[in-house]
């Protein structure tokens, strides 16, 4: 979100206006937007105010209010589905959420659905191996059959990265050598 305007742009700002100067001519000058002085000038017909207000942070969470309720729910009853959860929240509080929005604050409160204290914990392990980094070989295992344009089969290694300066062997180079470079 962008800064307020100082207070010396704003009454410069509007001296220069109230002197004739257009808005345009104004914006151009100060580097301000001619939105914002017709804004300012119609806050300060309707109110006389002419300084920046404070920024109240934005709207707050609709479920902000139920917090401790809430947190006092889930801990009861923590294998409760976020489809119980609004019916819940609809019959005891008569708040109609969304899932997405229930969501956002059970993660906001740091609670989480569906998750036993005293479950042992995952393997510690990583499942997956990582990735090839750009350049390195592929495991050996990673190979596929493949019918070249012969049909005769045979192996061919899948290279994660670039292929650049590397030799490429496939039935057609075994067939024409020249052609590897």
């Amino acid at each position: 979100m962008g800064k307020a305007y100082s207070q010396d742009l704003r009454e410069r700002v509007m001296a220069a206006v109230d002197a004739g100067t257009g808005a345009y001519a104004a914006a151009s000058f100060f580097r301000v937007s001619v939105s914002y002085i017709y804004k300012a000038l119609g806050r300060r017909q309707r109110t006389g105010e002419t300084s920046a207000r404070p920024w109240a942070g934005g709207p707050k969470p609709k479920l902000a209010a139920h917090d401790d309720a809430l947190r006092a729910h889930v801990m009861s009853k923590p294998d409760a589905t976020l489809a119980e959860l609004q019916a819940w929240l609809i019959a005891e509080h008569d708040v109609k959420v969304s899932a997405g929005c229930l969501w956002k604050r059970l993660r906001h409160l740091g609670l989480t659905l569906k998750k036993s204290h005293c479950a042992p914990l995952n393997k510690i392990a990583p499942i997956s191996p990582k990735p090839a980094r750009s350049g390195d070989r592929a495991n050996p295992i990673s190979t596929r059959n493949v019918l070249s344009s012969l049909m005769k089969r045979e192996q061919r290694q899948i290279w994660s990265g670039s292929m650049a300066g590397r030799p490429v062997v496939n039935a057609f180079s075994r067939l024409c050598p020249t052609a590897i470079g």
